[in-house]
């Protein structure tokens, strides 16, 4: 209990340290947040633009996170143990990681929030690759909310190929109306993916025309 405890306290105050830094660091747009439940169990499905972003899908909500990291991130010891304490669940790419879906329904069982990036990998251009649709299993048998993420601005801040990120950029984070739990259980994984990679799309094109980017074409 007293394990626990200290566990979240520590959350917490790692959160409030992110978010000092961010708004320090970046200019920031955030929309939505009423539509993240405030209990029970859900998943943000988000865009990947950038290291930064399990930073920026979290700080901004009140409820504690967990989320889903590629294995290689816990191979140094120090911080495998620092995003460890963080929820972080290590799952293998270009694999199917029985282990981690296994982690993952069982903490949405439990009523928690897992942030997940369907594309799998972060954006090279900063468009939206469509979603894999893996996730909509997760979200069936943990009986999730899907909530579709947008961030946006990331990318131009750090992109994949820069060792580190610009400091002033202004960075749009996006939480979109909600796909219920009922909602999801009607739907097969692949429509849902497609669903989510529209939303997505549309709401990046509407935020880049609102705050003065030229948006991204699509097929």
């Amino acid at each position: 209990m007293f394990a626990k405890a200290l566990k979240a306290i520590w959350y917490w105050l790692s959160r409030w340290g992110c978010r000092v830094f961010c708004i320090l660091s970046f200019r920031f747009r955030v929309y939505g947040t009423d539509n993240v439940p405030r209990k029970g169990a859900f998943l943000l499905a988000s865009n990947h633009q950038s290291y930064l972003d399990p930073v920026l899908c979290g700080v901004f909500l009140k409820r504690r996170m967990h989320y889903l990291a590629r294995d290689s991130l816990f191979r140094n010891r120090v911080f495998s143990a620092l995003i460890f304490s963080l929820n972080a669940i290590p799952v293998k790419r270009d694999e199917v990681d029985l282990s981690a879906m296994k982690t993952v329904i069982a903490r949405l069982k439990e009523g928690a929030g897992v942030c997940l990036y369907p594309e799998a990998t972060r954006t090279p251009d900063g468009r939206i690759a469509s979603f894999k649709a893996g996730f909509g299993l997760l979200a069936r048998r943990g009986q999730a909310t899907v909530v579709p993420v947008l961030i946006d601005g990331a990318f131009e801040s750090w992109p994949r190929d820069r060792k580190i990120f610009s400091l002033g950029r202004l960075i749009v984070v996006w939480y979109g109306r909600p796909i219920t739990a009922e909602q999801v259980q009607a739907m097969k994984d692949e429509e849902l993916a497609a669903v989510v990679t529209d939303t997505l799309r549309r709401m990046q094109r509407r935020s880049r025309l609102r705050h003065g980017r030229k948006p991204y074409s699509y097929p």
